[in-house]
């Protein structure tokens, strides 16, 4: 009997990424497989944080597309032309029919109501674009229009991260850091927080019970009450980590995680990825420059140089691959 393969978590095709002139991602294909830890490394310069910035949605590609979990997330705009019709048809029926009313005589507050409801619909259209509910999105795909995912939706669609200059918020209290992670999966409404519901108050003791585990969990236990920025560095990237986890991610993506760590921090973070990985088969998508936690941690391997693609296999294949080398140590080395 054949064993099935499971597809690949996240997907991306002959990616590029182009500011003007400058080629910073070009022609870029990977696959973070399920359950597994792939680590994108190269010099400084060789474009990884933006493709980790393209797979997020914080910057459309070029060229290629992302799809995360079998559906297309992250490509250039298609059909992007049609959109703005949606936003002005609702108002310009009712601004249509004004007209006609106008030529058959009808009363001027008649029509003048016409007007300001064909005002309200163009206000409600251009709200609805911004905020884009499923509905919505449903509607574009039917049209064959589509956008790219913004991070907020990759977020609520299941990726998680991390960022190379940590982003917290400072004088929020870690316990406060990792609830702002957990909003997009909280169901209780603004009125239930008004009106203070039993809802909304079972809600908020849960999720502070669950951010209190994953600050525990990342190596904060008894640190729920300092502001973010009285934590030492190494703490403030286990507390991205935690924020990140709260989020429910299906795929994680770390950027640098254990930058500017000590031998003995650095180890305590990739047991922290490898319990990551296997305690909650949570798949990791990694950017690192050191080595030892790459070709400690990693199944998988992807190396760029210039934007584009040089090797890509287990750390023992890209160890010994003499590109990867060159890259790193220059032709006189090999």
């Amino acid at each position: 009997m054949t064993e099935q393969i499971a597809p690949p978590v996240l997907r991306a095709v002959r990616l590029t990424k182009a500011f003007g002139g400058l080629v910073a991602v070009k022609d870029v294909d990977f696959e973070v497989k399920a359950g597994s830890i792939t680590s994108l490394i190269g010099p400084n310069g060789a474009g990884k944080t933006t493709l980790f910035n393209v797979v997020a949605g914080l910057s459309d590609p070029t060229e290629g597309y992302v799809e995360f979990l079998g559906q297309k997330m992250v490509a250039s705009p298609e059909r992007g032309w049609l959109e703005p019709i949606l936003w002005v048809l609702p108002a310009g029926l009712v601004w249509l029919l004004t007209y006609g009313l106008g030529l058959a005589g009808v009363v001027t507050a008649a029509i003048e109501v016409l007007i300001l409801v064909g005002l309200g619909l163009l206000i409600a259209t251009l709200i609805v674009a911004v905020i884009r509910p499923a509905w919505y999105t449903r509607l574009l795909v039917v049209l064959g229009v589509f956008k790219s995912a913004r991070p907020n939706d990759m977020v609520q669609a299941g990726i998680g991260r991390t960022f190379q200059n940590i982003r917290l918020f400072a004088n929020m209290t870690a316990l406060e850091n990792v609830l702002v992670g957990m909003h997009g999966q909280l169901k209780a409404s603004p009125l239930d927080a008004v009106l203070r519901t039993g809802k909304q108050r079972r809600e908020e003791v849960a999720s502070i019970e669950e951010a209190r585990r994953l600050l525990q969990y990342a190596g904060l236990r008894n640190r729920d009450n300092e502001l973010a920025r009285n934590l030492p560095y190494g703490d403030q990237r286990r507390l991205e980590i935690a924020r990140a986890l709260a989020t429910k991610p299906k795929l994680l993506l770390l950027d640098e995680p254990t930058a500017g760590m000590n031998p003995s921090e650095t180890a305590t973070m990739m047991k922290l990825f490898s319990r990551i990985r296997t305690e909650l088969n949570l798949p990791i998508l990694l950017i690192e420059h050191d080595m030892r936690v790459v070709m400690g941690i990693s199944d998988s391997v992807t190396v760029l140089d210039h934007g584009e693609k040089i090797s890509e296999g287990t750390p023992d294949q890209v160890r010994a691959d003499a590109r990867v080398i060159e890259a790193y140590l220059g032709k006189g080395a090999i």
